[in-house]
């Protein structure tokens, strides 16, 4: 059984605010066996795959998870927008290119987020997170050659990548609670405002950034590839 159907099939029916059995009934099938397909416990043949493709207009390649494209596109590196069309790696090759659009292309979706969510002290958690991943990875390229100063950083390298890990996780853990409205509980963060929120679903993300969603949408793609879960053998 295909394992991202399901989720998806799920996930599709939210995003219109369909109920399970409106389009059950408009599928043409009982709503307790749509249920069962949205959960993953039955799987469907290759027909009502094609169906629901025309249903929610999206191809079958997005349905099966193979594409984070809902037209069933895949992305290359040619083919996305640079966020500053002025900015190149010198010397880069087609993963480098593909990668770094991948992920600047994201971050100004991610930042303009942050900015309709209207709170400071989230976006200081989730700013931290991220500049400490990238000190991290600057760290380790430092080592590519022993030549390289000492010097340029103030913690020892022995502790370095466990202090790193700490500090990403307690920024984490006090992003995830002021999402959750419970930061004004946590005293290390003072005084922190409400969040607005945020609609983030894959029609609001094309919709609201149709140049630079398939880029998000690729990125949780490939990175939730490389998470330990149970891979799909169809």
């Amino acid at each position: 059984m295909n394992a991202q159907f399901p989720r998806i099939l799920a996930l599709l029916r939210a995003e219109r605010h369909i109920s399970q059995k409106q389009a059950a009934a408009d599928l043409g099938i009982s709503q307790a066996l749509l249920s069962h397909y949205e959960k993953g416990i039955r799987e469907c043949g290759l027909d009502f795959v094609v169906r629901v493709a025309n249903y929610y207009d999206v191809s079958c390649d997005y349905l099966l998870g193979r594409s984070a494209d809902r037209s069933g596109l895949t992305v290359t590196a040619q083919e996305l927008p640079e966020a500053d069309g002025n900015e190149r790696v010198a010397g880069a090759g087609l993963q480098i290119i593909l990668n770094k659009k991948l992920l600047i292309n994201s971050l100004n979706i991610l930042f303009d987020l942050l900015a309709k969510a209207k709170n400071r002290a989230l976006v200081t958690e989730i700013s931290s997170f991220l500049m400490l991943s990238v000190y991290r990875m600057m760290r380790v390229l430092h080592r590519t050659d022993s030549a390289n100063p000492n010097g340029m950083f103030s913690v020892p390298a022995s502790l370095a990548s466990g202090y790193c890990s700490a500090a990403m996780q307690q920024c984490e853990a006090n992003a995830v609670a002021i999402a959750d409205g419970e930061g004004q509980k946590l005293s290390v963060l003072g005084e922190v405002g409400d969040v607005t929120p945020v609609v983030v679903s894959t029609t609001s993300l094309g919709e609201l950034y149709p140049l630079y969603a398939p880029s998000l949408l690729n990125l949780i793609k490939n990175a939730e590839e490389h998470l330990p879960l149970k891979k799909d053998k169809a």
